[in-house]
């Protein structure tokens, strides 16, 4: 039986899930019985039913259990009087969904076939979509984190974003399963979505071609300061040794710290971040906990005691989830490293995983863990050390290329357009969304500063100008990072 952390992605994972229920979570098939199955033949009269699957040995199942009465009743009342026909697969998908209704947790959940077959797809090596981890949060389908390069991410799709519709049909109550069917597609395709933002007056309607998403979790890079800045952008099959051949590569070429980058971090494999956790964390140290239903506690510490002598700083973000959040947990409470940025998601459950012989299948909740002091971040986060915020236009979304802003526009995407002149230093009176003289003129300035045509029209060349001109202003302005890199220095002067 796989046990994992689930981080979604879905929510949009394998032994440890990311949040959407997009992770990488390798699960194995397990030829069980389920007890609802007997529904669908009670209306017989049958009491005892013996299943065999394959090898496995028969299973009996009795239906003469009091707390069904009720079910079997509802089954038998629709079969026969409901004024549509009806089969009993609905009905008895339904009625397991609906546990897991009750269950009001959105990391437990039931995959249809459908679903199943999606949700194996994104454990892939890469998949078709857009790129963005999700989670069902209190009725609505909310981003934990887009994939680093993704569609998603190019789009301006930001963590906590609450996903209100696609192609204009409502999210409201659906499964983060049952989203990612209507939001993923082929390469090529586009997809509407509408989506709620803190801050934003109004919804934002962003358009998202779909592309092929590639498992990629580790990136690196390292300047003449000898400071490697490594970014894990979840944990997967490999994440580990890709880890480890960075490491030793920058070692080699007299690597002195490391930055180690864990924002828009959803999770992923449980197993994986134990052996990074290793790395870092002095051996017999508690790098987790699990606190199971009976309260008893297993203390999982670290193995390794060959760790690597090197000054670690550690950055998280909102975007930071399950997996991540146990690494930095780990370093922070079991080896004394800071941690910057802003606090984290607040994923604290473990997940397990069971799959039927149709092809759908169960995750459900069956822990807590908890960090090495035995706190339970759940729903609260990890703080962050030094606290840091980015500055306030890396929030805004991204505008649609093929929009055409002009003077009289009034929207919302005339406001961002507006806030990103303001962000590049070009004088603009107001943000309020009304595209005025002043946004025209500095719309002019820049087009000319850029040898683009002068016309004061936000469109086409101009629109992917503006945006790349302040994605490369954010990249040399991340105050997180360069907080990271000061914090760093001075531990590397001890």
């Amino acid at each position: 039986m796989v046990r994992h952390l689930d981080n979604e992605k879905n929510s949009n994972e394998k032994e440890l899930e990311q949040e959407s229920g997009q992770g990488y979570i390798k699960i194995k098939k397990f030829y069980f019985v389920m007890l609802l199955f007997v529904v669908v033949i009670a209306a017989a009269g049958i009491t005892t039913i013996a299943f065999s699957f394959g090898e496995e040995p028969a299973v009996t199942v009795n239906n003469q259990r009091d707390e069904f009465n009720k079910l079997y009743t509802a089954y038998d009342t629709l079969m026969d009087d409901y004024y549509k026909d009806l089969t009993s697969e609905d009905l008895v998908n339904g009625a397991i969904d609906g546990m897991f209704t009750a269950l009001e947790d959105p990391y437990s959940d039931y995959m249809n076939e459908e679903e199943a077959a999606s949700f194996q797809e994104s454990i892939s090596s890469s998949f078709e979509g857009i790129g963005a981890e999700i989670q069902e949060q209190d009725d609505s389908i909310v981003v934990v984190s887009p994939i680093k390069g993704s569609p998603a991410e190019k789009a301006g799709i930001k963590p906590n974003d609450k996903i209100l519709t696609v192609d204009g049909k409502s999210l409201q109550g659906m499964s983060s399963s049952e989203a990612v069917l209507l939001i993923r597609g082929e390469k090529g395709t586009k997809v509407d979505l509408e989506i709620e933002r803190a801050g934003a007056s109004d919804p934002l309607k962003i358009t998202i071609t779909r592309d092929t998403i590639p498992i990629e979790t580790v990136y690196g890079e390292m300047e003449k300061d000898k400071i490697a800045k490594i970014q894990i952008t979840s944990f997967s099959e490999h994440t580990a040794s890709e880890l480890v051949e960075i490491l030793n590569k920058y070692q080699e070429e007299g690597m002195e710290g490391i930055v180690l980058d864990l924002r828009h971090n959803p999770g992923g494999l449980l197993e994986e971040v134990k052996k990074i956790a290793d790395l870092f964390v002095p051996n017999g140290e508690i790098i987790y906990q699990i606190e199971h239903k009976n309260g008893t506690v297993d203390k999982v510490t670290s193995q390794n005691s060959n760790n690597m002598d090197i000054p670690l700083v550690v950055l998280i973000d909102g975007g930071s989830a399950s997996a991540s959040e146990i690494l930095a947990g780990a370093v922070n409470q079991s080896a004394d490293v800071p941690l910057v940025g802003v606090k984290s998601f607040g994923k604290g459950t473990v997940q397990q995983a069971k799959s039927f012989t149709d092809g759908s299948n169960i995750k459900f909740t069956i822990d807590k863990w908890l960090t090495p002091n035995g706190s339970w971040i759940h729903e609260k986060g990890i703080e962050p050390t030094y606290k840091v915020e980015l500055p306030s236009y890396a929030s805004l979304t991204m505008i649609n290329p093929e929009s055409k802003l002009k003077k009289g526009s009034n929207s919302e995407e005339v406001k961002i357009a507006q806030e990103m002149l303001k962000a590049l230093g070009y004088e603009v009176d107001n943000t309020n969304g009304y595209f005025d003289e002043s946004t025209e003129k500095a719309t002019k300035e820049f087009q000319k500063k850029e040898k683009l045509k002068e016309d004061g029209v936000i469109t086409d060349k101009t629109t992917t100008q503006l945006m790349n001109k302040l994605s490369e202003k954010l990249q040399k302005s991340d105050t997180q990072m360069n907080k990271a890199i000061e914090v760093l220095k001075k531990e590397m002067e001890k």
